[in-house]
């Protein structure tokens, strides 16, 4: 068996790579085990000059690992390469950073000294997936190689190559062998791996199904887990708002990358009174946006990272018309060579409908209308997921209400939903539990310790 690397702009193989043995699989892990206590004993500073010296290999070799994103996964170039750039400043964050988020913290009591201390657990498993397939690798690794852990990848099976240049990008920095290793492992491989004594925690990012399976496992042998999980993140239009400005956000969340991202904006909630403006700005924009290779810079949307899901979101597609919605724009396959789906919008969407509750994972939005503030609030929070959210209006104050309301890991005011190194990041509900970046997310992942002296 082997792991398939596919172009999915024009469905060409890229290259194969063979699924490790248990015998390798024990073999790699013996060796990070010999390594996570000795990578525990260096200092803040020496795992910083890590930190920075792996931005510089990724700096150095952006181009390169631009392009192959985009031909492993189908991302636009620029949005692969903007990627890089991300993931080598989260890395420089926490290189400045960690030490001081980590600082030992005197507290008073009754003891002559008391305080409480962040330590390293040991070895964390990261279960990755395709659509930033180095950001969200780097933003989990950034802080847990500071903090002292010492990392397993276990990427998604359609991105073998991002995977081992993540791994490489530590050896051309000069990071130690075995404190972050890529396995080259099924999904039902893992289970074992979580079991495993020398396994001190896991993270995964990934769909709900799939973190309900590793929460369930890493449960069974109480072992810290944190999981960033499915979205349908509400994009809430007010009366008031600038139409203009939320039209040209509303493409960039909804189809930056094919839409195939946890935060991206997938429900759009307008006030009635301003619907049908909103809509036709709206449409206009997408029905402008052009598919093609994504190398080349006429393009402005890829093609799903894989035919099964631009497959799967079809049928969901094709579901939602059946109970009720309306095209407005696309709603199809686009034929010839490549993963392509037009760039689509429905309306008239109702609670009744599957659009309505499900994640429509690429370029497809859901228009949904709402009578007045109060209404959309109340769709806004009618679903499972509580990743992010936005709400658009020319009164800030009363946007920052709105958002105190909404419920989700992160809210913005006239701002598409983004993730920032000095800002926690993740959510609630079916979207997951626990934090990554800024200071929550590297205490995440260590043990903090009270010490008490007489």
């Amino acid at each position: 068996m082997s792991f398939i690397s596919i172009n999915p702009a024009n469905g060409e193989t890229l290259a194969t790579f063979p699924i490790w043995s248990e015998a390798e699989i024990e073999a790699n892990l013996t060796k990070i085990s010999a390594k996570t206590n000795v990578w525990a004993g260096y200092s803040f500073q020496q795992r910083a000059n890590y930190m920075r010296e792996t931005a510089i290999v990724l700096r150095k070799n952006k181009l390169q690992l631009s392009q192959l994103i985009s031909l492993e996964m189908g991302k636009l170039l620029k949005e692969s390469d903007a990627e890089v750039e991300k993931s080598a400043l989260g890395l420089e964050f926490y290189a400045e950073h960690a030490e001081a988020f980590l600082t030992p913290q005197h507290i008073k009591s009754d003891a002559s000294k008391s305080y409480v201390t962040y330590q390293p657990l040991g070895t964390v498993l990261a279960i990755m997936p395709w659509n930033f397939p180095f950001w969200q690798v780097l933003r989990f690794a950034a802080p847990a190689l500071m903090a002292g852990n010492t990392a397993i990848l276990k990427h998604a099976s359609n991105v073998p190559q991002c995977a081992l240049a993540i791994e490489n990008c530590f050896i051309e920095a000069g990071v130690p062998e075995n404190v972050f290793r890529t396995f080259m492992i099924t999904s039902s491989q893992v289970a074992p791996l979580i079991a495993d004594s020398r396994v001190h925690a896991v993270t995964l990012t990934g769909s709900t199904p799939a973190g309900q399976s590793v929460a369930s496992q890493a449960g069974k042998y109480l072992k810290k887990s944190v999981l960033e999980l499915g979205g349908s993140d509400p994009f809430v239009v007010l009366e008031d708002a600038d139409l203009d400005l939320a039209v040209k956000n509303a493409v960039a969340s909804r189809y930056m990358n094919c839409g195939q991202s946890c935060i991206a904006a997938k429900r759009f909630i307008v006030i009635d009174e301003i619907a049908d403006r909103f809509l036709e700005k709206f449409t206009f924009a997408v029905n402008a946006l052009k598919t093609g290779d994504p190398l080349m810079p006429e393009t402005t949307l890829a093609p799903l990272a894989r035919y099964d899901l631009r497959d799967e979101l079809h049928q969901q597609i094709e579901t939602a018309l059946s109970q009720g919605a309306n095209i407005v724009a696309g709603c199809h396959p686009i034929e010839g060579p490549g993963a392509f789906y037009a760039p689509s919008i429905i309306d008239n969407v109702d609670s009744g409908n599957s659009a309505y509750r499900e994640e429509l994972f690429g370029p497809v939005a859901t228009v949904l209308r709402a009578k007045n503030e109060a209404e959309a609030i109340n769709i806004a929070n009618d679903t499972p997921f509580g990743l992010g959210g936005s709400v658009w209006t020319k009164v800030s104050a009363r946007g920052e209400q709105f958002a105190l309301q909404l419920e989700c890991g992160s809210a913005f005011v006239n701002g598409m939903v983004k993730s920032d190194p000095r800002l926690p990041f993740g959510g609630i509900k079916t979207s997951g539990y626990g934090r990554e970046l800024s200071h929550e997310g590297i205490k995440e992942f260590v043990n903090t310790k009270t010490i008490w002296v007489r």
